[in-house]
């Protein structure tokens, strides 16, 4: 037998090698260690993952003590709130000879003013206008102040169902973004025009715009749960002329320090919609 060739017992032996690196049964090894080595490091894992858990979980804990269910303790949101609009589109494009194209704008504006239904506000407070309605941090559910679907009027969808859709006039609702305690100083309103040489006939409700100071502050969406934002109408009184051709509008809270004019942040205080009404 030459020197080159391979025993007899060799590959046997190479087999048994490879095997036992996976499980030695003449010392009981599995991967090289014995069952009570493995069950000491499992055991350390398991005490030591259970307390870094335990730990967080203290952590957390103690973290909420110091949290309120009402008012959040820190917040990163600005303290100016932002303008939206209803219907929830800023683009409003439809035929008024066509109640198929306007239909979901009024459906949108009707599902929104139904907590401002009357019947719904009539158990709610009648408070002093122009004062801030601030109340007792005991209270556990504040009160609210009525704000009347019917204010609005011709933009009530009460004496014409379609906002004035149909007639080519449609009915834009604008409103503020809830902030938690905001309480504006002066008199805020809602100033709205067209960004266009030819001035737009606009007709407001309430009248001028006005947003009341009894609305708020707002206390959070917990404790003043039936709590409804004041809305401002504007009734966009087109004439022939308008028609057949987009009209951008920009509305702005006015009248206050509440902002309206930071490039950075262009739906602080104010927005931008455009329209466009067809034959």
């Amino acid at each position: 037998m030459t020197k080159d060739q391979d025993k007899p017992g060799d590959e046997k032996e190479y087999k048994t090698s490879w095997k036992d690196s996976i499980y030695n049964p003449r010392t009981g090894e599995f991967v090289g260690r014995t069952a009570s080595s493995w069950g000491l490091i499992i055991l350390f894992y398991l005490v030591f993952y259970g307390f870094l858990a335990g730990f967080f979980c203290l952590t957390m804990w103690v973290m909420l003590l110091t949290l309120s269910d009402d008012v959040p303790k820190y917040s990163d949101r600005v303290p100016n709130p932002g303008l939206v609009i209803r219907p929830k589109s800023l683009d409003i494009v439809y035929n008024r000879s066509d109640a198929a194209k306007y239909n979901q704008y009024i459906q949108h504006l009707d599902n929104f003013l139904q907590r401002y239904n009357d019947t719904e506000q009539a158990s709610n407070e009648l408070c002093l206008a122009g004062e801030y309605f601030e109340q007792d941090a005991t209270e556990v559910e504040k009160k609210v102040c009525q704000f009347r679907r019917s204010s609005l009027r011709l933009c009530s969808g009460l004496s014409d169902s379609s906002y004035g859709y149909a007639e080519g006039k449609p009915c834009v609702l604008v409103k503020m973004n809830r902030i938690i305690g905001l309480k504006p100083l002066g008199d805020p309103y809602i100033n709205c025009t067209a960004k266009r040489d030819a001035s737009l006939q606009l007709q407001y409700f309430p009248k001028e715009g006005r947003i009341d100071k009894m609305y708020f502050p707002y206390y959070g969406k917990k404790t003043h749960g039936k709590y409804v934002q004041p809305v401002v109408a504007v009734k966009l009184l087109l004439t022939k002329e308008d028609y057949n051709q987009e009209i951008t509008v920009e509305c702005r809270v006015e009248g206050s320090d509440l902002r309206n004019n930071d490039d950075r942040d262009k739906s602080l205080g104010r927005v931008t919609f455009r329209v466009l009404v067809t034959e």
